[in-house]
């Protein structure tokens, strides 16, 4: 969904110029980071606006964001000029993200539920950009279900979140690579996906044990005509037993080890060493 561009007066008063500090909002709030909720505040503004303009100028773009909190990297998407759909599950984030919705006019619509249950292409629209600090327990499941649509193009027109390093790593990951693997795989067979930056553990409250990193993904053209669901398939039996051959990791999917061999595979090949485009044309060919 697109909108046209409208100019943006971040000083304008009544506006997010005159929005409380986050920490005070959070103090006032009483809306300390919740560990069964994966959450993890950014508060560093130029971090955060660093963030939203990975994808490119946002002005009169829609944004799709999940888990804002109090809504630290939502001020950064607003003060780029996008329009802002943000999905929070966490009832004590509500009242604030409120007042950061009457301060952003019609440019920010907060709905309360749980992302994972949400048709985000039925809120957001297609053309929509995703950018969002995804709560850790949730992050891979969200991403693995945007990348696994039958139609492509998507519905949106980039991903840019934040994982931990070590999952980020796996999703630029290179054959051979020991970060290498299903995520590796999944990502890169029709999408051009990259590490904009990596975020240090002292950049959040409370600081996590591991670092993180700002993953940027956007669809091309996919390197085969293989379903989602094959392909899937085959790499968590690929990867599911990384220290054996092929010819034993995948022999319960009927004729993937002759889709492998047909593409130039050795069943005494292990999962890891497999290029992204062979496990694609193998899967089609399932």
């Amino acid at each position: 969904m697109r909108r046209a561009a409208l100019p943006v007066d971040p000083a304008a008063p009544g506006g997010l110029a005159d929005l409380p500090p986050l920490r005070e909002v959070i103090a006032r709030h009483g809306l300390n980071a919740r560990k069964s909720l994966g959450q993890n505040f950014l508060f560093d503004g130029n971090l955060l606006d660093r963030i939203a303009r990975v994808p490119g100028p946002m002005v009169g773009q829609t944004v799709y964001e999940v888990g804002p909190g109090p809504g630290g990297l939502t001020r950064a998407l607003l003060r780029a000029g996008a329009r802002v759909v943000a999905v929070e599950r966490d009832d004590r984030a509500l009242p604030p993200l409120a007042e950061l919705a009457a301060a952003a006019g019609d440019r920010l619509q907060v709905i309360a539920g749980d992302a994972m249950a949400v048709d985000a292409e039925v809120v957001a629209g297609r053309g929509a950009h995703i950018i969002a600090n995804l709560p850790y327990n949730i992050g891979t499941a969200l991403l693995t279900g945007w990348l696994a649509g039958d139609a492509w193009p998507p519905w949106w027109a980039s991903l840019t979140l934040m994982f931990q390093k070590e999952v980020a790593e796996r999703l630029v990951a290179a054959p051979g690579s020991h970060a290498y693997g299903r995520l590796s795989v999944l990502a890169q067979w029709r999408t051009t996906a990259k590490i904009a930056f990596g975020v240090p553990a002292r950049a959040f409250v409370p600081a996590p044990k591991i670092e993180s990193a700002v993953v940027h993904l956007v669809p091309c053209e996919p390197l085969s005509g293989a379903s989602p669901a094959t392909l899937a398939q085959l790499t968590a039996a690929a990867f599911g037993q990384r220290r054996k051959m092929l010819r034993a990791s995948v022999r319960g999917i009927p004729g993937a080890l002759e889709a492998l061999v047909a593409e130039g595979i050795s069943p005494e090949a292990r999962a890891e060493t497999v290029p992204v485009a062979a496990f694609a044309r193998a899967a089609a060919r399932l």
